[in-house]
């Protein structure tokens, strides 16, 4: 018969918890190995990234639409120095945003909220260019500043690089073709002593005759 007494009730909870937790390690039936996960960011550089939830506008449906809550970013290539924005949803790292930030590109407050604004963008998240109305909300007025401010200095920034990517754009291809050429160029002088030799056969061939 169990005892009510409160000494034997404490002995009685401290060999229970006793008996759950054995301190016993199980070994796991397989062994998963560690894979390099690769982001596609390794050559950039984080220039803000705050948390945030985004909506794109559905023309069709005429309302927004939520796209995801997680990090956004915005990226800088640490060679060609252009800026992209990021976003990921938390807890999936689906991208829900996905574009370059162009000199072109204006962002600002959605009315009537001013934890929110508002941009156009041409973007690649789902694996093609679509031109898209993004909203995006933060949690608190600060960080939409921060947002906006880093948006419009990126912008800013970036006038110049079109042109100057249009023309290291051709100097490689030029190159290129430079390059190419000089190849076959060898490869011309490498055939001639073999087809001066087969002209040097010839003729003595034809002198035995």
């Amino acid at each position: 018969m169990a005892s009510n007494h409160p000494e034997h009730k404490e002995e009685e909870e401290t060999t229970a918890a006793e008996d759950e937790d054995t301190g016993a390690q199980v070994a796991p039936i397989v062994k998963l190995e560690e894979v390099a996960v690769s982001t596609g960011e390794e050559e950039e550089d984080a220039i803000l990234d705050l948390k945030a939830k985004l909506y794109r506008f559905d023309k069709d449906g005429n309302q927004w639409k939520e796209r995801g809550a997680g990090s956004v970013k915005f990226l800088k290539h640490k060679k060609t120095e252009k800026v992209r924005l990021v976003m990921r949803q938390s807890k999936t790292l689906k991208i829900c945003a996905n574009h370059l930030v162009i000199p072109t590109m204006t962002v600002q407050e959605h009315s009537g909220n001013d934890k929110s604004c508002v941009w156009h963008a041409a973007d690649f998240a789902d694996g093609e260019l679509k031109d898209e109305l993004f909203c995006i909300r933060f949690a608190t007025v600060d960080n939409c500043k921060k947002f906006m401010e880093t948006f419009q200095e990126v912008a800013e920034s970036q006038k110049g690089k079109d042109e100057n990517e249009d023309a290291s754009n051709a100097a490689g291809l030029l190159e290129k073709l430079s390059v190419e050429g000089k190849k076959e160029e060898e490869e011309v002088k490498e055939d001639a002593p073999e087809k001066v030799n087969e002209v040097k056969a010839a003729d003595s061939e034809k002198k035995e005759e």
